[in-house]
């Protein structure tokens, strides 16, 4: 583009493109502002994608990326064009993963700052043309408010019924699950409050957001060895079974520098730069205490360590090679975890 050009024309032609994602070459586009949203681009968005697509996961527990996990989700991505999806920062994601993991054609990111954006017809073609997405971290009630019953949320169901890979991060992987904790209040419940008080209003729970293959009866958690969050895992699990009336709920931690990446089929295997786990939390019943104003009391309750020589097959949520398998009893709002 000239740089001659005036700042409002350049800003008029920004606009043109961005509705027209998909059609247009590769632009220098920095935080171009709309109501709602940032936008922002690196790469050849003109480029036809190298391979073809297939159905993944990417489950990350936050911290930092793990190169060799990428590798894997930006070959089922095509090796095409990856949208990120965020409600906080800027584009620094973005260029990380075009320009430190490589191997894809084009990256965009949207950075929502409110739920108007969410039913925007420009976000919405941006959405429609990826090859895979990418939900970053930072405040999961954003997206539940900003994205849920909107048509990005349909978009986003869309994508993953299309085959398509989807990853999520911290707050991004907070809300893949079928049920999820939301962060509604305002705050990030610790373990001990929440299982001293499992029915208060510390414990936001929500529901019925995206779909996402193998993940219907399951809540996700992140960060999760470092910041001690077993035991408010275990408190999610056991209102989603109370609350849904059904004891099949499981629990998936992921901890820090970490991923868990699932094939179409199921097969889930977990990288990591930090020995780090995917933690399978399984009760297969309902607690034995869980109402108001009075501590859990849930025992015997199965924990699997899903290591890097593991694998975890989501089909059934059985372990091969589990790095370890222990079992937690929550007593009086305490909680003990017993290697098995």
């Amino acid at each position: 583009m000239n740089r001659r050009l005036s700042w409002l024309p350049r800003v008029a032609l920004i606009v043109f493109a961005l509705g027209m994602a998909g059609t247009v070459a590769a632009r220098d586009v920095r935080g171009l502002a709309q109501p709602g949203y940032r936008y922002y681009e690196v790469g050849n968005l003109d480029a036809a994608r190298p391979g073809k697509t297939e159905a993944a996961m990417m489950l990350m527990g936050g911290g930092e990326w793990v190169p060799e996990a990428f590798q894997w989700w930006v070959r089922r991505a095509g090796n095409g064009r990856v949208v990120i999806l965020r409600a906080s920062g800027a584009d620094e994601l973005q260029d990380e993963l075009y320009h430190d993991i490589g191997g894809v054609t084009a990256v965009q990111t949207l950075v929502f700052d409110s739920r108007r954006a969410a039913d925007d017809p420009a976000v919405l073609r941006v959405v429609r043309s990826a090859d895979a997405i990418f939900i970053a971290g930072g405040d999961q009630s954003r997206y539940i408010r900003f994205w849920k019953g909107s048509a990005l949320n349909t978009a986003l169901n869309e994508h993953v019924r299309a085959g398509k890979p989807i990853a999520g991060t911290s707050a991004g992987l907070a809300i893949l699950g079928g049920y999820s904790y939301g962060a509604l209040d305002g705050g990030s419940v610790d373990s001990p409050t929440a299982l001293a008080d499992p029915m208060g209003s510390e414990v936001t729970m929500d529901s019925d957001f995206l779909s996402m293959p193998y993940l219907s009866n399951v809540v996700t958690d992140t960060h999760f060895a470092k910041r001690d969050r077993l035991g408010r895992l275990i408190v999610f699990v056991a209102r989603a079974a109370q609350e849904r009336g059904r004891e099949d709920v499981v629990g998936i931690g992921v901890d820090e520098d970490t991923a868990l990446c699932v094939e179409a089929d199921g097969r889930g295997r977990v990288y990591t730069r930090s020995e780090g786990y995917a933690w399978l939390v399984m009760p297969q019943r309902t607690a034995d205490r869980l109402r108001n104003g009075e501590p859990l009391d849930f025992t015997s309750i199965p924990v699997t360590g899903v290591g890097t020589g593991s694998r975890l097959y989501l089909d059934g949520f059985r372990v091969d090679d589990a790095a370890f398998t222990a079992v937690a009893d929550v007593s009086a709002g305490e909680l003990r975890l017993q290697p098995e």
